[in-house]
């Protein structure tokens, strides 16, 4: 059994100008002992989705549905009216926050009270939670601060917050985090606001204490760097959703989502010729408002097809651990018509234009796990040499088919004319 398992887990708020689908039937699990990478765009989802797993949501948000199971035991924030079933669900979670799951947040200021002493902030969970007296919680506290290199930890029990500097609030923070030896910890971006040596220094002393308590995380960021030394496995979030998920080595080599490649090619990469210029992802994420019928990701997309405009693309799984949720991956190997009907259409990006047509050439073959194309000879005029040529794809005379056919490549080209 899973540590934990959340299971088509959708979340919505309700604003003054609509209902915004803050997170769509997200699922995904965690082992013991397991560091899990949830990466994506601000806005993507992420931070909702650990809030609902923490109950802390806003009055204004609601699960519409799902369930979430920690250790076996359904802890699915309730939204009923009934005031009993609230403290009955509110008593359990307080048993579980910063006891069996803790959570670091992306600011220490706003964890932390500027007006408390550290010594009294970091000893409230472990009174709570462990029942312990002031001086073995004082105790242990000196313990933490010393593990996470703070020096002179006895001194340091009552000083204020801001008497510490930047790195040194976000070691308060993961030490208070592990006071009470938890068996998840929910890191949330924790060197968004630290200065590259003391960022290194925060997720060292990260993948240490964890991996010597054997603890499992969730870490949440939009730094592929992180979650390429810190992680076993990697979920992609947009718009809400999980599009890939996989293994840290699939996710990087083998990715399949167009996002996913449109990230891996807008970071540097040590592979890559240093004369190669980053590609952006263009345009922007959806209004989560006014998603669209079909792909959310559509319209930043090189390869949209028809069918990603007016209907969501289901998820296609590649092995136990690697599945993504794009048209392009689940098509059968099958002949294709491409029309040769609006070979170009314009794109609202400047310059450029976006091939729908051309998307339904990358298909997934089941046996060989190549990327082909059974393509009859009505495709001439359709743009399918331009293709090949784009790939570099052998081909090979099939009768009256040609068949194209290519091993499996990193990232696709993002096209302009």
């Amino acid at each position: 059994m899973s540590l934990l398992e959340i299971s088509h887990l959708t979340t919505k708020f309700e604003t003054q100008q609509g209902t915004v689908s803050a997170v769509r039937d997200v699922s995904y699990h965690l082992e013991e002992g397991e560091v899990l990478g949830i990466v994506g765009e601000s806005g993507s989802g992420k931070s909702v989705g650990m809030l609902t797993l923490m109950g802390l949501l806003a009055s204004n948000g609601r699960v519409e549905e799902g369930e979430i199971l920690f250790d076996g035991e359904n802890i699915s924030p309730t939204h009923t009216k009934d005031r009993k079933e609230k403290r009955a669900y509110e008593k359990k979670m307080q048993q579980i926050r910063g006891n069996r799951i803790g959570m670091i947040f992306q600011d220490p200021m706003t964890f932390l009270n500027p007006i408390l002493k550290i010594g009294i902030q970091m000893t409230e969970g472990i009174r709570k939670h462990q029942n312990c007296s002031k001086k073995e919680a004082e105790a242990k506290a000196i313990e933490l601060m010393r593990q996470v290199g703070i020096p002179s930890p006895e001194k340091r029990l009552d000083q204020y917050p801001f008497e510490f500097s930047g790195g040194m609030r976000q070691r308060i923070i993961i030490a208070t985090a592990l006071a009470c030896d938890p068996e998840l910890i929910i890191v949330d971006e924790p060197t968004t606001a630290l200065d590259v040596t003391v960022q290194a220094q925060i997720l060292e002393l990260l993948k240490k204490l964890t991996k010597e308590k054997g603890t499992s995380v969730i870490m949440i960021t939009h730094d592929l760097g992180v979650v390429a030394s810190m992680c076993d496995r990697i979920a992609i979030m947009y718009a809400g959703q999980i599009v890939e998920e996989g293994t840290v080595d699939e996710i990087f080599y083998e990715p399949h989502h167009p996002y996913t490649k449109g990230l891996l090619n807008s970071i540097n990469n040590s592979a890559k010729d240093n004369d190669e210029p980053l590609v952006p992802i263009p345009g922007t994420p959806p209004d989560l408002l006014k998603l669209p019928k079909g792909c959310a990701f559509m319209s930043r997309c090189p390869y949209t097809m028809k069918i990603c405009e007016v209907q969501a693309s289901p998820v296609t799984t590649y092995s136990e651990t690697h599945c993504c949720r794009c048209w392009l991956e689940c098509m059968d190997e099958t002949k294709i018509t491409v029309s040769g009907e609006e070979a170009a259409l314009e794109d609202s990006r400047a310059g450029s234009h976006f091939y729908p047509d051309f998307a339904a050439v990358l298909l997934k073959q089941k046996v060989a796990e190549q990327y082909g194309l059974k393509a009859e000879n009505v495709l001439t005029g359709a743009g399918s040499s331009a293709m090949i040529d784009m790939i570099g794809l052998t081909f090979l005379d099939d009768g009256d088919e040609v068949l194209f056919s290519a091993p499996t490549y990193g990232h696709l080209p993002i096209w302009h004319t």
